[in-house]
């Protein structure tokens, strides 16, 4: 079985387009990791501008799943460790975007990449700090059409 991104002689045209995006939208901050195993990601050293954090940088984890771009990358913080209860999986991927919201809000294959999802993971970080510093989760956490009934109460 072939994989969406070629092989080290034969590159995808999807993935020179990702290598162009990224270097466009972040210079040389992330490097492309193409293991002899294993699945393709970028990693990338990113310093926050938050007074209140003893460490600034950051490194995020941004992995090529199999079926990409059918499925969205995932974004990861190695370090530091971070956890939330909030918008965070159990195996550490940050929760970006919410499914429902469809291609417009969401993940749309045809036009997002991996640029999106860094820079969606930049935002969860400093929604991340913002919720420790607050309580408050910044932002809209789901959206809901307006004219969407609302359930009726069980008594």
């Amino acid at each position: 079985m072939s994989v969406w991104w070629g092989t080290r002689n034969n590159v995808s045209p999807r993935l020179r387009l990702e290598v162009e995006a990224m270097r466009a939208a972040f210079d040389n901050t992330f490097k492309l990791v193409v293991p002899q195993f294993g699945l393709v990601y970028w990693e990338g050293d990113v310093e926050l501008n938050l007074a209140t954090l003893s460490s600034s940088e950051h490194v995020l984890k941004i992995l090529y799943p199999n079926d990409y771009p059918n499925r969205p990358a995932e974004a990861y913080v190695l370090r530091p460790r971070i956890y939330s209860e909030k918008h965070q999986y159990e195996d550490g991927q940050l929760c970006l975007f919410n499914p429902k919201d469809g291609t417009q809000y969401g993940w749309n294959p045809s036009r997002s990449t991996a640029v999106t999802v860094a820079g969606w993971a930049v935002q969860w970080l400093y929604a991340y700090y913002t919720w420790r510093a607050t309580g408050d989760w910044p932002g809209i956490e789901e959206r809901v059409d307006p004219n969407t009934p609302l359930p009726k109460r069980r008594r």
